[in-house]
């Protein structure tokens, strides 16, 4: 049985055309914010990885199984629902710190390495950049360059 390729992986796709064209006004308004407010954190230009998520940095990765590949360190996703930050969950030894940013943020959800927010107005865009700034951090510890 042939491996599997990986969906999302990064793409030579322009970030600006398909930042254009989100489709909602608001939510392309909020996927600007979102990606300049990822240019101050990362220093990175971004990078569409697959068809839809604007990735930053990247790094390599391999599970117990055995498998392997690369990723974004960190990036988002304007989707229709919600607008999707990717982090890293674990913090390490700064998990508190990334806990007290999460209750002052604002209104939003989490899922295992993903926080949702249906609109950036509902949140303090400075506690959203300091959990960029955290999870950044921590791929960058785990992960060294």
């Amino acid at each position: 049985m042939a491996k599997a390729e990986l969906k999302t992986v990064a793409t030579p796709g322009s970030v600006a055309d398909f930042l254009a064209a989100v489709p909602d006004p608001r939510r392309r308004d909020d996927a600007a914010l979102v990606d300049a407010l990822h240019r101050r954190v990362t220093g990175c230009d971004p990078v569409m990885w697959g068809p839809s998520i604007v990735g930053y940095g990247s790094y390599d990765y391999r599970y117990d199984s055995g498998r392997t590949g690369t990723m974004c360190r960190g990036g988002f996703s304007p989707r229709k629902a919600a607008m999707t930050i990717y982090l890293t969950g674990p913090y390490g030894d700064r998990r508190a710190e990334a806990d007290a940013l999460f209750v002052r943020l604002g209104k939003h959800s989490t899922g295992k390495a993903c926080l949702y927010i249906k609109r950036l107005s509902d949140v303090d865009l400075d506690v959203l950049e300091k959990l960029v700034a955290l999870s950044w951090a921590a791929m960058n510890a785990t992960y060294p360059a």
